[in-house]
């Protein structure tokens, strides 16, 4: 556990470690839940799809592409759930890969009604 005082700063990185020099590493998503089993019923987008949904949420950039790097203020679920937990799901691409969702950035999926 990571103890820290409500709209305190926090920072994250996630780094990739391989020997191949031509990944690149894209959050895609990282959404908050106060149950570490549960991220579909009571939960918080920070960024989903590559979109920014909590205006805290400040990607930092890195001059090394295998790392992503980003923070936020710390927050909490009502004042019944003790903790925050973060999941999150981040995208391996090649680098100079322009169709890969590594370079599509926010993208909004709308779904269409196909008819009868």
């Amino acid at each position: 556990p990571y103890y820290v005082d409500l709209n305190q700063d926090l920072f994250l990185e996630a780094s990739l470690h391989s020997s191949d020099r031509n990944l690149i590493l894209f959050v895609d998503t990282c959404v908050a839940s106060p149950d570490p089993s549960n991220f579909k019923a009571l939960t918080y987008d920070l960024i989903r799809s590559g979109c920014v949904k909590d205006p805290t949420y400040f990607t930092i950039n890195s001059s090394y592409k295998d790392v992503a790097r980003f923070s936020f203020n710390a927050f909490s679920f009502i004042h019944r759930y003790p903790s925050v937990y973060l999941q999150c799901e981040l995208a391996v691409c090649m680098k100079n890969d322009y169709s890969s969702r590594c370079y599509q950035g926010c993208t909004s999926r709308f779904k269409r009604d196909v008819g009868s």
